[in-house]
């Protein structure tokens, strides 16, 4: 919304910072982070009147989660509100990849809200079906999918790019649309399924966030593209704006879900959160570097289904149990390790994720 103060630009005064991506990034950033700070407070004190009890306990999960029982659940509103308003306040609102990760973040954000309603209501762990979630997650990544595919340049519609090979293309045709909506689904089932320790998730997504916002304005730019020997999508740039604020939102949602947590993000945060990087994986075709920027997250849905299938087939685990941290947790690892740790590898991988960039 700011960026129509460059008409009062004459090219070399104040109004001209916003022309400049990184300028509106750091105040999308900056906005999002005093939004939480500010409104985090309240939120959770009105969560915390109306849920009474707060997010039901698993009864066959670690015993020492009994102790976080009556922390109120649907915190990711914050994260939601604090992105959404400082997206819009700091994007261009002309621009079709804002609106496809803002539909996909809000959508998912909706699914994941009628989720926490259901458990909350019922004080059980049995929200929204698992069925009636994954088809509505498939019907939204596949309108994102095809808007995608709509506004990317002619020579990368429907193409998969393949990272470190230079100017690789496989043209997916038909088939690129349900792969994106697996990317998406994927991702956000993949993040709510690390939703699970004080601090877990978020930090991960935020790491994720960033780094594929650095991805987005390289790749929107055709001088870095033309130095780097990566594929040139107009108009990725701008994502920069909306990574920055769910950096900032994520932030300021961390500052009350800190060990020990004063509220959960619940699905409405984790189901936003993880399609959202879905859907910036598709609009930036870096969707495999995805699995690598995001590995922590792939591991932790790897997890649960190895454990599923093992399960049915012998009658035994692999894991004590799933997610993965869960394990760790019964081997008798202390929950801010675990988190910690995790916070580490997702570092390291985000690096790994930055480096394809430059390694053709």
């Amino acid at each position: 919304m700011l960026y129509w103060l460059t008409e009062l630009s004459d090219g070399g005064d104040f109004f001209n910072l916003f022309r400049y991506i990184t300028f509106r990034a750091g105040g999308a950033f900056l906005t999002a982070l005093i939004f939480g700070f500010v409104f985090g407070p309240t939120l959770i004190n009105v969560l915390r009147r109306r849920q009474g009890k707060g997010q039901p306990i698993r009864e066959d999960g670690p015993q020492g989660h009994f102790v976080k029982a009556g922390t109120p659940t649907m915190g990711g509103l914050l994260i939601l509100s604090a992105v959404l308003f400082s997206t819009l306040v700091w994007a261009r609102w002309d621009n079709h990849f804002v609106w496809l990760v803002l539909f996909v973040t809000m959508t998912f954000g909706a699914i994941g809200f009628a989720d926490d309603y259901a458990k909350v209501s019922k004080q059980n762990t049995d929200g929204v079906s698992g069925r009636v979630r994954l088809l509505l997650g498939f019907v939204i990544a596949g309108i994102a999918g095809f808007w995608a595919s709509q506004v990317h340049p002619d020579q990368l519609a429907n193409q998969l790019a393949l990272p470190i090979f230079k100017d690789t293309l496989i043209n997916m045709g038909f088939f690129f649309v349900p792969f994106a909506m697996i990317v998406i689904v994927g991702s956000a089932n993949a993040v709510n399924l690390t939703d699970g320790l004080d601090g877990l998730a978020i930090m991960p997504v935020m790491i994720a966030a960033g780094t594929l916002g650095v991805i987005a304005y390289a790749v929107g730019r055709v001088d870095f593209t033309e130095y780097l020997d990566v594929h040139y999508v107009p108009g990725t740039g701008e994502i920069l704006i909306f990574s920055a604020a769910l950096f900032g939102g994520g932030l300021g949602f961390l500052w009350y879900n800190a060990p020990p947590a004063a509220v959960f993000m619940g699905d409405t945060g984790s189901l936003a959160l993880g399609g959202a990087l879905g859907a910036i994986a598709v609009a930036t075709k870096h969707e495999l570097v995805l699995g690598i920027v995001g590995g922590l997250f792939v591991v932790e849905a790897l997890s649960v289904i190895i454990q599923v299938l093992y399960f049915k087939r012998t009658g035994k685990r692999v894991f004590l149990m799933a997610p993965i941290h869960h394990h760790y947790e019964k081997k008798g690892w202390a929950e801010p390790q675990i988190v910690i740790r995790f916070w580490i590898i997702s570092l390291i991988l985000a690096m790994i994720g930055l480096a394809t960039l430059k390694v053709r």
